[in-house]
């Protein structure tokens, strides 16, 4: 299942897959360029939510690459080398691969989100581990470094260097699925009247870039744990935290508090295919979902949207929302553990 390098994952590496942990690798655009200019040119388009390559195997999954060997790459008028899909895997002799060397002038310039190049002087990453406040470890287990250089655990894309991507390596993000149940004006849970199962809604937003629903989602800075991220993009994105004065940001973060606090399932976690990738840098990412059972929490926070999102509201979930691929798929593994409703064909279910 996994089609990676000569390094097999050692036994027992992967966590099973019952609750599928995950994060989604949504670089969402930010408008928190100024802090963070890191993203600000992935605002532009669509293709900074793509589906996930679910590496832990629960629905039999096959890691493949599909998004990741596109072309052109974004941003840029560079084409990729062709790589046939029987070449995909480093397992594959192929002495005439001649991948095509490209990082973004974005990511040259040095921005505190971006590693340097491997060849500069006093550049020496340590991967496959916690490197100073920088996460080199993959969610997917170990990755080979080959000519100092860590390598696709996936398979080769065509492109070497890293694109846009600031880290050498995995380059992590995080996806809060804010859920709650929905309800009638006497408060009681509304079933759907076909599955006869409850209706889930979360808080979702409109990309202002391309106008698709989403997760309020973003990447992980430095130093920081997976739980603050989550929060903080939910702040930033479905609240406008950015813009709130400290008096009402504190507010905000004390009525927060009790949400992210408690007990969250992790929905995804791993590799996720996307046409950013390149040979030496990928994108990883987690999903989690935090619900309000009683919905008494998220009624008091005033949803507002954040720098990059046009609208932000409580949406109804079912397989009839389109969303980005990657975001249905982690939404739908959400209604699966909360045993809501998703699709009024019973057959199209997923049991584990």
């Amino acid at each position: 299942a996994f089609a990676a390098g000569p390094m097999p994952l050692p036994a027992g590496a992967l966590p099973r897959a019952v609750a599928v942990l995950s994060f989604s690798v949504l670089l969402s655009a930010r408008g928190a360029a100024q802090r963070r200019p890191a993203h600000s040119n992935l605002s532009a388009s669509c293709w900074s939510h793509l589906p996930p390559v679910n590496m832990f195997n629960s629905y039999n999954v096959k890691c493949h690459h599909s998004k990741a060997l596109t072309s052109p790459y974004p941003g840029s008028h560079i084409e990729r080398s062709q790589v046939p899909e029987d070449k995909v895997g480093w397992l594959t002799e192929w002495k005439d691969y001649n991948p095509v060397e490209y990082t973004a002038k974005s990511v040259l310039a040095g921005p505190s989100w971006a590693d340097p190049q491997i060849n500069d002087e006093g550049f020496s990453p340590k991967f496959n581990e916690r490197d100073g406040e920088v996460e080199r470890k993959s969610l997917n287990g170990l990755y080979v470094v080959e000519n100092g250089r860590p390598r696709n655990p996936v398979g080769r894309t065509g492109l070497t260097g890293r694109g846009l991507l600031g880290r050498w390596g995995p380059n992590h993000a995080a996806d809060p699925v804010v859920t709650r149940w929905k309800r009638d004006g006497s408060g009681n849970k509304v079933a759907h009247p076909v599955s006869g199962k409850n209706i889930l809604q979360f808080v979702a937003i409109k990309r202002r870039d391309c106008g698709e629903w989403a997760i309020p989602g973003g990447m992980v800075d430095p130093g920081e744990k997976i739980t603050a991220t989550l929060k903080r993009e939910f702040e930033e994105e479905a609240l406008n935290s950015l813009q709130k004065s400290p008096e009402e940001k504190a507010k905000l973060e004390k009525q927060l508090q009790k949400l992210f606090s408690q007990e969250h399932l992790v929905v995804y976690r791993g590799y996720v295919d996307d046409p950013r990738n390149t040979d030496n840098a990928w994108m990883e990412t987690e999903a989690v979902n935090y619900h309000d059972e009683t919905g008494e929490t998220m009624d008091n926070l005033p949803l507002e949207a954040g720098d990059d999102a046009g609208v932000v509201k409580w949406v109804d979930i079912s397989e009839k929302l389109e969303l980005y691929a990657s975001h249905s798929y982690f939404i739908k593994l959400v209604t699966e553990k909360r045993g809501a409703h998703w699709s009024e064909d019973p057959g199209s279910e997923c049991h584990e």
